[in-house]
């Protein structure tokens, strides 16, 4: 490139360059980089020119080269395919013509504040210090798979993808990080993405942020962050999601942060987050889920979720937490539980169970074991279901005792009234005990204890048929309590 060639607004360019200068093109602070395509030829500069600059790198002693330009209308591609430029770019409120090729180049600083693009391809690429794309419009793909960035990556209030297309979930992802291994945070929050957003495999040693960000691929994935690794936590606040979320197998160590968030993908899955090792999940003050969630095989240490939250169908076969907040009673967590698809699930009652003695809600915790056994019992065949049910009515499957208690003094309350004021004769004139109504009853409902009073006399009539009404009930009460203590022993 000839000096002699260059256009005054590229001269100003090229003499700042060396000395790390900034070259300001703007009319207004607050000019929008979207109307660039009608800048007028003092404010445009070559993509070949920025390029001769960047790869030849002139310096003056003692400076430090950069390209500093705000406000540029950059025409032609800015090919830097394979480039290794030590100059730190800054390019803010810039419009460009075509999208930068930046594949497999090694950068020590990329900024695009603010600016217009049609798109970026920048696979592989290695930058040293910092990403800028903050409040960008990028109209077509940002290709960044593979890229590894020292320092953070920076996407607040930008907008990727091109809204109203008839399947936004369909089109190329807007967005493209998998792979990409960022030294320490991407903060998106404010993003907006036309699309799909692909994190797939990424590595983020710091936290990724995207509150108040709106990830809009209707019918299809707005967030593809499949075995996704985050060094702290992984904030959403307030984010709106149109399309399923997919976590599956990510690893956050901290929190995943859902506060407020709105999940809408009505006929599918909006949340997946299954076979994930998260620290915390907030899933606090959240809409209804629109779409199923998939818990399945993860593990939490929190889990916040109120139960207006969890939807219609639920998937969390094999979910582990040791705390599930907010604490409330039990009757308001169990029919969540009778959502899951996969029908009766003895696990997820368990660990429910589990949680609530972690807080130390032992009965709670017992009407969960309850409600599992009531599930368990329509699973039998009928003849099964009637032992069953006589299990829960009398002594609660074991975790109801004094219901056994109050069937035994109901029982032994009708039988003293009704031999007390008609007595059963004798068997034998002369060799009979006297006879005592309430111990008498007892000899007969009880199997294990003997007073004498049932070998003694014999009721007549239908004093007869209710003394065998106490035995059968008796021998059933008693086999029932025997048989739900002791597998209320064994759960313990």
């Amino acid at each position: 490139m000839e000096i002699n060639d260059l256009t005054p607004a590229e001269r100003r360019v090229w003499d700042a360059f060396p000395r790390g200068e900034g070259v300001d093109f703007r009319e207004s602070p607050d000019e929008d980089a979207a109307d660039g395509a009608s800048w007028g030829p003092g404010r445009t500069v070559r993509a070949d020119v920025l390029r001769a600059l960047l790869v030849n790198s002139p310096s003056v002693p003692g400076q430090v080269a950069g390209l500093k330009i705000k406000g540029a209308k950059i025409i032609g591609r800015l090919d830097l395919k394979y480039a290794a430029i030590e100059a730190p770019m800054r390019m803010r409120g810039c419009w460009f013509e075509h999208k930068p090729g930046l594949y497999g180049a090694r950068l020590r600083a990329l900024v695009l504040t603010e600016s217009f693009l049609p798109g970026l391809t920048a696979a592989t690429l290695r930058v040293e210090v910092v990403l800028r794309m903050s409040c960008c419009r990028i109209t077509g793909p940002v290709r960044l798979a593979g890229a590894q960035i020292s320092g953070g990556l920076f996407l607040q209030g930008a907008v990727l993808g091109t809204p109203g297309t008839p399947d936004e979930g369909a089109q190329e992802p807007p967005l493209q990080l998998n792979h990409a291994t960022i030294g320490t945070d991407v903060i998106a929050f404010g993003l907006t993405v036309h699309g799909q957003t692909r994190v797939n495999g990424a590595t983020v040693g710091g936290q990724v942020n995207l509150d108040d960000a709106r990830l809009l691929a209707p019918g299809g994935t707005a967030l593809h962050a499949e075995t996704l690794v985050v060094g702290t936590d992984l904030r959403a606040m307030r984010m709106e999601a149109r399309g399923r979320i997919n976590l599956t197998g990510s690893r956050i160590p901290g929190q995943l942060n859902f506060a407020y968030a709105r999940f809408v993908n009505p006929g599918g899955v909006a949340l997946r987050a299954s076979s994930c090792v998260i620290g915390e999940v907030w899933l606090r003050s959240c809409e209804r889920l629109q779409g199923g969630v998939n818990l399945r095989r993860s593990q939490f240490d929190l889990l916040h979720m109120p139960p207006e939250t969890w939807p219609e169908q639920i998937r969390v076969d094999g979910l582990t937490y040791r705390t599930l907040a907010p604490h409330l009673p039990a009757e308001q967590r169990l029919p969540a539980l009778e959502r899951e698809e996969s029908g009766y699930l003895p696990y997820a009652y368990e660990q429910l169970a589990a949680a609530y003695r972690t807080a130390g809600d032992e009965a709670a915790a017992r009407t969960v074991q309850l409600a599992k056994l009531r599930r368990h019992r329509h699973t039998l065949p009928r003849h099964a279901r009637v032992w069953g049910l006589l299990q829960d009515v009398t002594v609660g499957y074991g975790f109801r005792p004094l219901r056994a208690a109050g069937w035994l003094l109901a029982l032994l309350l009708v039988g003293s009234i009704a031999y007390g004021l008609h007595a059963p004769r004798p068997l034998k004139a002369g060799e009979a005990p006297d006879f005592n109504a309430v111990f008498y009853t007892i000899d007969l409902m009880l199997p294990i204890i003997g007073f004498g009073q049932e070998s003694a006399f014999a009721p007549s009539g239908w004093y007869q048929w209710l003394s065998y009404l106490l035995i059968v009930t008796g021998w059933i009460l008693a086999t029932t309590t025997a048989a739900g203590v002791s597998r209320s022993l064994q759960r313990q």
